[in-house]
């Protein structure tokens, strides 16, 4: 009686360990530079709010600025999402928009 115990307590434990084990997800690169404003706006990569905070903190990384401003980063998002609209750029790569967006901001 206790080896058939002891072997249904093995195979429960061993099939609850198999369950328990979570599948192995994917990981996924992006190249942030091919991104274009008709993807940024389908959220055809990832989120827009998501790319638009990376895109910041990427531009202020290049400019040694360790500041986050929230509100300023609100407003930047707003502004690409703007000029991500306008016809002529939904084809340019989001990091242009951006570049050029906060070199008007100087």
């Amino acid at each position: 009686m206790k080896k058939s115990m002891y072997r249904q307590m093995v195979i429960a434990c061993s099939f609850g360990t198999v369950l328990a084990i979570a599948p192995a997800r994917s990981q996924v690169t992006v190249d942030v530079s091919k991104i274009t404003c008709e993807q940024y706006l389908a959220f055809s990569v990832a989120d827009p709010r998501d790319l638009a905070i990376w895109l910041s903190g990427y531009y202020h990384g290049k400019q040694g600025s360790l500041v986050l401003d929230l509100q300023s980063l609100k407003e930047a998002a707003e502004k690409l999402k703007t000029a991500c609209f306008q016809r002529s750029n939904s084809k340019l790569p989001v990091t242009q928009v951006i570049t050029s967006i906060y070199r008007s901001e100087k």
